[in-house]
């Protein structure tokens, strides 16, 4: 804005306010060809000019906004008779440099009246006094200024504990280094690393002939750690290949290689596809999450960039700061992972070949203290994105809705070997003891797993209230797990046939590990149980909102062994989600629930808890009885496809701990999954 002069222009020179706004609008295009510039430098105002905005343009250009400079204020002096008029000019500048970083500075300079020459018809002009700090405040002569990203730490994933789960670890990038080889010997020095390091000798050797002849052509990252590398070599047997070159590097990553990455997923350099729909804001060579919770969590964990406008010499020493923000580092992001727990977990998992799980719920807070997916899932979250029919697990809630219609544990249901329901028959599994059919109490059925008697006594029970019972132990309930994740489906109307599939967990009955887990948690709790595996972030922008980039899925990086040769890995098998669908989507798509007014009582998670102890006791799930601290445990199998197949399960209750073991193929809860059960809670 223009204040008012303090002396009055004559009728034949013009406001000085023309030139001062001439001179803004110069200043803003770097165009000064309209004024009349006076200096007492030896420095040409255009030259110093362009000189000192340039790296200012370059950042400004980048937002896709332009600088703007405005008269701010323009003061005509009071001056004696034989002096010239004068009037001082205050400027505003607004620079964008980056996204939330705008630098905002005045400065100022003099007008100084120049009449035309006696008997000239010429115009008189405004001169501008052109100054070093015209440009830039307290700008002196050789100085330039210079512009600096400052970058935030990366917040950690941390475990239960507080401390980092996922945090830069040092790793080796291998590589060819051609400037180390005589063209003839690329091929072949590259089939050799690639035969050391498992790649594909001559889709390598193809990536280095087709680069630079100075390039380093990267084939593996792995830890330097030789203990949780993953890999059967080290960084010393990839140097004895003449050629390579072993670089030393940081990269965020787990404890392990294979710690929870299905579920924590991983951070890297920022891909192609993030880079454009981050519209600006993510740049080439920046470090994002690629997956996983580091995928969902990024804003929160990567903080926000910090920017600098360094005065410099003439030397290129930095002389101060004209403009400084500091980077805010990452906040991190608190799962629940109990780090012991969930390597044991892998470890018992990791010579199972078909897809398999284990989940472990601390029932007192409803921590997921493990959600482990062995080798067979290839990438995918078995543990908490599966969609699997329980079995015979899913009688801890078939029991709840029986005792609700009045069938106590100690009361007497039948056990015939057969039952039919409109014309269909189901049976007993093979091998199910001859003891144990016939008039028998419901403890003794549910001990030993009897479809018959569940089917039977079921009947009388509505298929809403069997979904209500299900919802009330957890599965299929809402909760903010703080990751992607299925608890469970269960229809709350079904035929005759669909309700007997029902109440022995098959049919259109799906559970994940962790909603199986949780039925065994609200269990040893006496409430329904809601679990959580990342505690809420605040002032993250909203992040805790399940939306992951894949569900959790693992994108084959490279922290793993794997080479980082631009590859992705697929998620696998229809059976982790039927419909093919994104699991967690169908979570979220799916409306909420129901459970029964009252929820689950005390008194009736001491029953089936007492039910579970049976099954330790007397029946399937016997070999877990000389196992410490196990007080309730349930077998499951469920037959798919063609019913030649059948996924094998087991829950168990030791002291403050629910789990659940899943294995997508196997024989029978009691034989596949039961002695996975018993090595992780005797390891425990």
């Amino acid at each position: 804005m223009l204040a008012a002069a303090a002396a009055c222009t004559g009728p034949e020179r013009p406001a000085p306010g023309e030139t001062a706004q001439a001179l803004a609008d110069g200043l803003a295009r770097q165009d000064l060809s309209a004024l009349t510039l006076v200096s007492d430098t030896s420095a040409l105002p255009e030259q110093h000019l362009a000189e000192v905005v340039e790296p200012l343009l370059a950042a400004a250009e980048e937002t896709g906004a332009a600088p703007s400079v405005e008269v701010a204020e323009v003061v005509e002096a009071e001056t004696a008779e034989d002096e010239p008029p004068r009037a001082a000019v205050t400027l505003t500048w607004s620079w964008p440099l980056a996204p939330g970083h705008t630098w905002d500075y005045t400065t100022g300079t003099e007008l100084v009246w120049a009449p035309p020459p006696e008997d000239s018809e010429e115009a008189g002009t405004w001169e501008v006094q052109w100054q070093h700090d015209l440009v830039a405040p307290d700008l002196a002569g050789g100085e330039r200024l210079e512009l600096e990203s400052l970058q935030p730490d990366r917040g950690d994933l941390l475990d239960i504990h507080g401390e980092p789960l996922v945090t830069e670890r040092d790793v080796w990038r291998i590589g060819i280094d051609k400037t180390y080889l005589e063209p003839p010997r690329y091929a072949e020095q590259a089939e050799a690393l690639a035969e050391l390091v498992g790649l594909d000798p001559a889709a390598y050797a193809d990536r280095v002939a087709s680069a630079g002849e100075k390039a380093y052509v990267l084939a593996i990252t792995i830890r330097q750690d030789e203990a949780t590398s993953g890999v059967s070599f080290t960084a010393d047997d990839a140097r004895a290949i003449d050629g390579v070159n072993v670089l030393a590097d940081t990269m965020e990553l787990a404890p392990t290689s294979s710690f929870a990455r299905s579920v924590l997923g991983r951070a890297g350099e920022a891909t192609a596809e993030i880079i454009e729909q981050s519209d600006g804001a993510v740049e080439q060579g920046d470090v994002v999450g690629i997956s996983g919770l580091q995928r969902q969590y990024d804003a929160a964990l990567t903080g926000s960039e910090g920017l600098a406008v360094h005065v410099v010499d003439g030397d290129g020493e930095v002389v101060r700061d004209a403009y400084r923000v500091e980077a805010v580092d990452g906040a991190d992001v608190a799962t629940t992972f109990e780090p012991d727990l969930q390597i044991l977990a892998e470890e018992v998992l990791s010579d199972v070949e078909p897809a398999s799980a284990i989940v472990a719920v601390r029932p007192s807070t409803g921590e997921v203290l493990t959600a482990a997916s062995g080798p067979g899932g290839e990438g995918w979250s078995t543990a908490t994105l599966g969609q699997y029919a329980p079995g015979s697990t899913f009688k801890v809630a078939t029991a709840l809705s029986l005792m609700r219609a009045g069938v106590f544990p100690e009361d007497e249901v039948t056990c015939p070997t057969s039952v039919t329901v409109d014309g269909r028959t189901y049976e007993n599994v093979p091998g199910y003891p001859q003891d144990a059919t016939g008039a028998v109490s419901l403890r003794t059925a549910f001990a030993h797993s009897c479809n018959t008697a569940m089917i039977g006594e079921g009947a009388e029970v509505r298929q809403a209230d069997l979904a209500a019972a299900a919802v009330d132990l957890g599965l299929g309930a809402a909760s903010s797990v703080g990751a992607p994740a299925f608890l469970g489906e269960v229809p709350t109307e079904a035929s005759a046939t669909g309700h007997a599939e029902a109440l022995i967990g098959q049919g259109a009955v799906l559970a994940s590990p962790l909603g199986m887990a949780t039925v065994a948690a609200s269990v040893a709790a006496g409430e329904r149980v809601e679990p959580v595996l990342v505690r809420p972030v605040e002032d993250d922008g909203g992040t805790d909102d399940g939306a992951a980039d894949d569900g959790g899925t693992d994108d084959g990086g490279t922290d793993d062994g794997a080479a980082d040769d631009g590859g992705t890995g697929a998620s696998p098998s229809a059976s982790a989600s039927p419909d093919g669908s994104d699991s967690s989507e169908a979570a979220s798509d799916a409306p909420e629930p129901a459970g029964s007014a009252g929820g689950l009582t005390q008194t009736e998670a001491a029953d089936l808890h007492d039910l579970m102890g049976a099954v330790v006791a007397e029946g399937s799930a016997s070999a877990l009885a000389d196992v410490p601290g196990v007080s309730g445990a349930k077998t499951g199998t469920a037959q798919y496809g063609d019913g030649s197949r059948q996924h094998a399960w087991m829950l168990a209750i030791a002291d403050d701990l629910a789990v659940a073991v899943f294995v997508e193929d196997g024989e029978y809860g009691s034989t596949t999954a039961g002695p996975l059960m018993g090595r992780f809670l005797t390891g425990r």
